[in-house]
């Protein structure tokens, strides 16, 4: 991606390693299966898992929270996220007051041993990196973006890894019967427009043309995290019209 930061996820799942000489970064786990193969992405760039030092999660959803408990125990390192993410993270699957959540469908993946809350605004520092997590509810209610500083070649840019921001649900979930979530939700729009942003790595990459971007050299546009909460703010406004219409 740039300096030191790499994507190493699969296809349609976004997962990215930021080195340090003093220990790694790396968000996200994708799919349980994704686990042995992001595994792999990181040994062909020259690096061990083992020297991952922190994980961390966009949301507990299967298929961004299924590969943590194995990346867990080939790394040791503990997994940072909100507070409610963390509690997710432990149980295993979505909470109740998931979106995408019910009784049948509780989304299960493998749970997380160590987890460790960070507030809003809570950094995470290796040898001279840090990384801030932003709160950014909505698509899941314990929504985590994350971003930091990469340098190369005396050129240093801000990336924002940034959480899901679709308003996906149980067919009988209304997000108009829920003001104070539907609020959060807007509210994590407006915090990612405002965001200082350089290189954008969405949780889907198809969400931010991620790789489009890199094939044609485009990856850096600083108007990349306001061109997604644009599109986020159209998903939902037209989601909220058709509950409207119901």
């Amino acid at each position: 991606l740039h300096g030191s930061s790499y994507f190493v996820g699969v296809d349609g799942l976004s997962a990215v390693l930021i080195t340090t000489p003093k220990g790694h970064f790396l968000i996200d786990g994708g799919l349980p299966q994704s686990a042995e193969i992001i595994r792999r992405n990181i040994e062909t760039l020259g690096f061990d898992v083992r020297d991952v030092k922190w994980l961390m999660n966009s949301h507990a959803h299967f298929d961004h929270a299924g590969g943590l408990a194995a990346l867990q125990r080939m790394s040791g390192a503990p997994v940072a996220a909100s507070q409610n993410t963390a509690a997710a993270l432990a149980r295993g699957s979505a909470t109740p007051d998931d979106p995408q959540y019910s009784p049948d469908n509780r989304m299960p993946f493998p749970a997380v041993n160590v987890v460790r809350p960070l507030a809003e605004g809570g950094a995470l520092t290796l040898s001279g990196v840090t990384i801030t997590r932003h709160d950014t509810p909505g698509h899941a209610p314990g929504g985590n973006s994350w971003s930091w500083k990469s340098c190369e070649a005396g050129e240093c840019v801000t990336i924002v890894y940034v959480d899901s921001m679709t308003p996906v649900s149980e067919p009988d979930y209304r997000f108009s019967d829920h003001p104070d979530y539907l609020t959060a939700f807007r509210e994590s729009i407006a915090k990612v427009r405002a965001l200082d942003c350089d290189i954008l790595v969405s949780a889907h990459p198809e969400f931010s043309d991620l790789f489009r971007k890199v094939s044609t050299g485009a990856l850096i546009d600083a108007g990349a995290c306001r061109k997604y909460a644009d599109a986020a703010e159209t998903r939902l406004e037209i989601r909220l019209a058709q509950e409207s219409t119901e």
